[in-house]
């Protein structure tokens, strides 16, 4: 019937495109002191349900009904668009502003931080 050499080379075809789909849908790395400091000034949350995983508005409490694939680049996506507008940097510190402009939390940062703090946010 089916020739094995078949079967194996569907079973790859599989294991690579699982993989791959893996691999896209990864979130960005981030900065760990850096991110940790700025969560408790995002609104967004991950929350888990009975289907998987979700992001939530703290503001309204609505469920945004991201499928379970794309929640991590969705996060990332609200991270960075809402960073645009609540962070700001003056030479080595990164101000958290909340949304009227006002300062909440002033963090110094080196190099390494800076440069992350650059790339993910395209801050300047």
């Amino acid at each position: 019937m089916y020739s094995k050499k078949l079967i194996w080379a569907m079973l790859a075809a599989f294991v690579f495109t699982s993989l791959a789909f893996f691999i896209v849908n990864l979130p960005a790395p981030k900065n760990k002191r850096i991110y940790e400091a700025i969560l408790p000034y995002f609104p967004y949350k991950i929350k888990k349900e009975l289907g998987g995983i979700d992001i939530v508005d703290t503001r309204t409490g609505k469920d945004l009904d991201i499928a379970n694939a794309k929640v991590y680049q969705a996060y990332d996506s609200f991270l960075r668009k809402w960073g645009k507008k609540h962070l700001a940097l003056q030479g080595n510190t990164l101000l958290i502003l909340d949304d009227q402009g006002k300062v909440l939390k002033k963090l110094q940062l080196d190099q390494k931080e800076r440069a992350w703090v650059e790339e993910f946010f395209k801050l300047r």
